[in-house]
């Protein structure tokens, strides 16, 4: 999962719990999302890298551009 990149589906914040679909095992799969950097804020449509995950649906993401 660390390091797949997808796209954000429902914004992620401070106080929110986004989320985003990722491309793995063959498909594209929905995760629920919180920044890596706390207090970062990701609008729906952002592509992101996957840093780190936690079983079986969490992951915490980074903006892959930028």
């Amino acid at each position: 999962m660390i390091g797949l990149q997808g796209r954000v589906t429902g914004r992620i914040g401070p106080g929110l719990v986004g989320e985003v679909i990722v491309q793995v095992r063959g498909g594209a799969e929905a995760f629920l999302a919180y920044p890596v950097t706390p207090g970062e804020r990701m609008e729906t449509g952002t592509q992101i890298v996957v840093v780190e995950y936690q079983a079986p649906r969490t992951v915490y993401v980074a903006a892959a551009f930028g």
